[in-house]
């Protein structure tokens, strides 16, 4: 009887993820397994190798043949350079990044949010507060008063040179005639009136 390394696949469709087994060669691929040594997901970035390292290297030991995809997975860890004595044990598997406990990071965020100054609540009491406190004693700023003064001089002298200007062009300019309005009035009466006229003959 032969021995295989071989994967074993779970998962639903398109999210595979694999059990790295030893099996009989003869079996299917996801037949009973004699033992598990290990587990591969692809789809975490990076992937998730896991194998139990003492496991493997008896199996080899013994003679047991692993499959293309558990010989790339091994080279990876670094498991199959162990067996066969070549260089670069320590294989290439890159570490998974550390999981934050939900609870831990909740915890966290609370113990932030405590150590906020308090003078800056947004809480809608204290902004009630502060817009009554700023109604009841309105800030005088002078910087600002003089800004409007100095813009009103301004706005007066504006005025002042547009006068002059504007008193030779509208002496240039000759006023355009308007036509009387009564006499367009008579025409528009005379019009229905001819309308009427004309009509009753023929009927």
């Amino acid at each position: 009887m032969s021995v295989k390394i071989k994967l074993m696949r779970l998962g639903k469709i398109r999210t595979p993820h694999f059990r790295i087994v030893i099996a009989d060669s003869r079996s299917a691929r996801n037949s009973k397994a004699i033992e598990e040594i290990g587990r591969y997901s692809p789809a975490s970035e990076p992937s998730l190798i896991e194998v139990n390292s003492e496991r493997v290297q008896y199996w080899l030991g013994v003679g047991a043949q692993p499959t293309e995809a558990v010989t790339a997975l091994l080279k990876i860890t670094g498991d199959y350079q162990k067996a066969n004595g070549l260089p670069g044990t320590e294989g290439t598997l890159k570490p998974q990044p550390v999981r934050i406990d939900k609870r831990v990071a909740y915890e966290a965020a609370v113990k932030e949010a405590m150590a906020e100054p308090a003078d800056g609540a947004t809480t809608l009491k204290k902004k009630a507060v502060e817009r009554l406190a700023a109604k009841s004693a309105p800030v005088v700023e002078e910087a600002p008063a003089e800004a409007v003064k100095q813009e009103a001089a301004v706005v007066e002298e504006a005025p002042a040179e547009a006068v002059t200007q504007e008193v030779p062009v509208a002496e240039v300019a000759p006023v355009a005639e308007v036509a009387p309005v009564a006499e367009v009035a008579p025409v528009a009466e005379e019009a229905p009136a001819e309308a009427t006229a004309e009509e009753t003959p023929q009927a």
